[in-house]
């Protein structure tokens, strides 16, 4: 076959776009045991052109991922960072800086810091795409702190002992939980597992472990527990668990300031929160759920809240909780508790919700009403004069 110069021309240009495509995306490796430093290494890069950068050692530094796309930092088995002694003056500090990026993928790393001066991890200013995985991070005032309009997806990542919250989402955020442990391991107040300030997260199989707050909702946040495979696929029942076992939790999830918890969607038969032993023995306003101040509850089929040593759901002030196929048994006080002027729904459905062996399986004080009993099995305590078996009363 003859090759006019046409063709030749094309078979060029294909061949310079192979070459190019080929070296698109650079490599390189900081060595920090070496005396290499990351933040000076990223520095020196274009911040659009796609990059590796493979870290090896323990990088004692503060690091800053400013503006980048298509950024990736890979550690090397046992890579590091770690807060240096001397805190900066910034308004704003972490230990690692991500701030108005796209595309950065953190991988691999361990990250230290102290729990009062830093966080460990911060992300703002509108970053998005923004992807941690295989992360171990200890300490941290928030171990990561996510605001300004950001959108982070957290994978296989643990946080332990933070001065307040491993993750804190704030202002207008959405963050995707998956595969994660939160814990406290000192036995020091106060600490929420994840802190949700008007934002949005949706999180599945994770575990939050003695935290005085599980989930703490506030300023008109959502919280979706729902299982979805946008990044890792997932098998059998992928549940949050939220345990105290050091006995030292106040509430599993509490809702304020018009927030919502959902459990719902086309996974809802996989996805579960369970709750156990939560709560103080005094009772109150301590719970495995606690909604108030005009928040709601919605949860389809997959809410367990075993054991609690105060109440079960408590929906206070205006607020209101629909109930399908959920379990509330054991709680030392009340199994579900209605009050100023709020409502609980027991959901018709093809579940039953199990509320039994609790000190009072319902509550409901004159201003509030619990509707649907006749869709809840094991009731065998009311204190309730507002007690409906339908949705309704009798309408016209």
């Amino acid at each position: 076959m003859k090759l006019t110069s046409v063709g030749i021309l094309i078979v060029l240009v294909l061949a310079s776009s192979v070459a190019w495509a080929a070296t698109l995306t650079q490599s390189i490796t900081v060595d920090c045991n070496s005396g290499q430093s990351l933040n000076g290494t990223l520095s020196k890069l274009s911040k659009q052109t796609p990059i590796i950068v493979s870290v090896n050692g323990t990088c004692t530094e503060y690091v800053q991922v400013l503006g980048f796309q298509n950024l990736t930092l890979k550690g090397i088995s046992g890579a590091a960072l770690v807060q240096p002694s001397t805190v900066p003056g910034n308004l704003f500090t972490a230990v690692l800086f991500i701030e108005n990026s796209q595309s950065v993928t953190v991988d691999g790393f361990n990250i230290q810091a102290g729990t009062t001066t830093v966080e460990a991890i911060g992300i703002d200013h509108g970053s998005r795409d923004i992807r941690l995985r295989n992360l171990t991070i200890q300490g941290g005032g928030d171990g990561i702190l996510i605001a300004e309009n950001s959108q982070v997806s957290l994978a296989y990542v643990t946080g332990k002992d933070p001065g307040y919250a491993p993750l804190g989402v704030y202002d207008l955020s959405d963050v995707h939980v998956e595969h994660c442990l939160f814990e406290d391991t000192t036995g020091e107040p106060y600490h929420a597992g994840i802190d949700v300030g008007a934002s949005h997260v949706t999180v599945y199989d994770t575990i939050i472990r003695n935290m005085q707050v599980g989930i703490n909702l506030y300023a008109g946040s959502i919280v979706d527990v729902l299982a979805f495979d946008t990044y890792y696929p997932y098998s059998g029942s992928p549940q949050v668990t939220i345990t105290s076992p050091a006995g030292t939790n106040y509430n599993g999830v509490f809702l304020s300031g018009k927030s919502s918890l959902n459990l719902n969607g086309v996974n809802q038969q996989a996805t579960k929160l369970v709750i156990n032993q939560p709560g103080q023995t005094y009772g109150g306003t301590t719970a495995g759920v606690l909604v108030s101040d005009g928040s709601v509850l919605e949860a389809s089929s997959g809410l367990v809240i075993t054991g609690s040593h105060g109440q079960g759901i408590l929906v206070l002030n205006n607020s209101h909780a629909t109930l399908q196929g959920v379990t509330v048994t054991g709680s030392g006080h009340g199994g579900l508790v209605a009050s100023n002027l709020s409502s609980i729904d027991g959901s018709a459905g093809s579940t039953l919700s199990q509320v039994g062996g609790n000190g009072v399986d319902l509550f409901c004080d004159p201003d509030s009403t619990i509707t649907g009993s006749a869709n809840l099995s094991g009731v065998s305590t009311t204190q309730c004069s507002n007690l409906l078996a339908g949705q309704t009363v009798i309408l016209p």
